[in-house]
Parts: C-alpha cells; structure tokens; sequence
C-alpha cells in the first residue's frame, strides 16, 4: 500500500494502533476488505493488514447474514457487553445508518477503558445506497465529527484527499485516471492544508 499521501499512512498507523488495543477486535461492516475468503469485497492494496489479524480475535460485525459475517447484529444494538471490546473498525458504515450518534453511544459502551476505534466517513462523496441491504443518510463535515468525538478521551482526525481531486471525483472526469492524476498534481502544487472541501475523513479515537 502506497504511504506516500497523509491520509494513507494515517490509515496504517492508525490500524497498527487498533490492532495492537488488545485481542478482541471487531470489524463493523467489514470495512478493512483485507480477508480473500470473505464473502465481502477483497481489497489486494490491504493484504498487509493479515499480518495482524492473524494476532487477534478478529470478527467482523453486518445486519444481514448475506456476506458471511462472524456476528449478525445492528450498529445501534451491538450485541455484545460493556467495556468487552479492545478495538473496533468502523469504516464507511456511519454514512448508512439512522442514527450516528446511537451508533457511536454503542461502540462506546462496548469498549473498554483505553480502547481504540478507527472510522472512516464521508464528506464530499456521491450517493452509494445498496438496494435491499443499505440506505445513504448521511455526510460528515469536521464540525459534525467533532461532536460525535465528545464522549472519547482523546481523538485525532484526517482529512482525505485534496479539494481539486475531491471536485474530479465528483464529475464525469472523476471516472478517468488521467484526471485523478492530473487533480493530485494540482493539490500538491497548490496546497491548502486548511480547506475543508475534501472527500471524506478518518477519525481515531480512545475512550
């Protein structure tokens, strides 16, 4: 996997973190994609991550049985106990949910004390519903993850992507990778760290 852009090694060392929370580690909507077997999408860029599932009790979380996950059960009513979970991966699921803040109440609950989640979400992003398995509710500015962060101890947050790559991926151009390129080109000549236009955001945190 490719460390050379912020968002990317953010990623990684943020899950190295996660991993390294302790044994029981839930994937929530099988968002790392780093398992072949799975009845979820495979991404080959994450096959470094089996690493350290191997080292866990790594079980993945899904409302409806369809992809084979360890455990059926909902985001808003995890079922499992109080201050029970070392770390919890929760990437691009808030988007599909009712509720992000009973979402985030429950993943809360279930970590313990010092316990680590790692979330991705969107912000400048088009709709993605999946008919029959999931809705598109939601987008997340910087503002609104801070608000869902209060409960936690400490958080740090990532943006993803720059504005001229986020603008490209929006339009018909975004479908070409001569105009992605040509969009990160342009972020990086003329960076503004400080923009908030961006395609979404990783947040970490600790309870």
């Amino acid at each position: 996997m490719s460390t050379q852009y912020p968002w990317d090694t953010f990623f990684k060392e943020k899950s190295i973190q996660v991993f390294q929370a302790g044994k029981n580690i839930y994937d929530i909507g099988e968002g790392l994609r780093a398992r072949p077997n799975s009845g979820s999408r495979f991404d080959e860029g994450r096959i470094w991550l089996q690493e350290y599932i191997a080292k866990v009790d790594y079980k993945v979380i899904d409302p409806v049985p369809d992809y084979k996950p360890d455990i059926v059960g909902d985001i808003h009513e995890l079922p499992l106990n109080d201050n029970s979970v070392d770390g919890i991966f929760c990437l691009a699921v808030l988007e599909h949910v009712h509720n992000p803040f009973k979402a985030m109440d429950e993943m809360y609950r279930v970590l313990r004390p010092g316990g680590r989640l790692l979330i991705y979400v969107p912000f400048l992003y088009y709709y993605h519903a999946h008919q029959g398995y999931y809705k598109d509710y939601w987008r997340y500015t910087h503002d609104g993850l801070e608000e869902l962060a209060k409960p936690f101890a400490r958080f740090e947050m990532q943006s993803v992507r720059g504005r001229f790559e986020t603008l490209v991926r929006l339009s018909p151009l975004g479908r070409l990778k001569i105009w992605i390129n040509f969009a990160r080109v342009v972020d990086r000549i003329f960076p503004k760290p400080s923009s908030r236009q961006v395609s979404g955001y990783y947040l970490y945190l600790e309870k």
